[in-house]
């Protein structure tokens, strides 16, 4: 089994920070991209940062120079730091993985989502 858990969302006002962590725990092998995705209320779930196994990042245009993926292989663990929020930033965010399992099965997980919530 993989999980895919998510936190540090939350309420802050506009102009504020949040940093998102996504853990991955289970059989995992290797993990080759992970990848935030968000989904504001009423609309459809996209993209807003990957980041490759070798550390090559592709951000969403309304997020480039304000949010920052990385990642830790050691730990499993990806993250989002997120600056300069506004309010049309608020929705779920989720925490998505391309991984190898212990098994030899190359497979994609999503997290169950973090909410993030920006103030005006």
């Amino acid at each position: 089994q993989v999980q895919l858990v998510e936190s540090g969302g939350g309420l802050v006002q506009a102009g504020g920070s949040l940093r998102l962590s996504c853990a991955a725990s289970g059989s995992i092998f290797n993990i080759d991209s992970m990848t935030w995705y968000r989904q504001a209320p009423g609309k459809q779930r996209k993209l807003a940062a990957t980041i490759t196994s070798t550390g090559n990042t592709n951000y969403a245009d309304d997020v480039k120079g304000r949010f920052t993926i990385s990642r830790d292989n050691a730990k499993n663990t990806g993250y989002l730091q997120m600056n300069s929020l506004k309010p049309e930033d608020t929705g779920v965010y989720y925490c998505n993985a391309d991984l190898r399992t212990t098994w030899g099965s190359f497979r994609n997980y999503w997290g169950q989502g973090t909410q993030v919530t920006v103030s005006s």
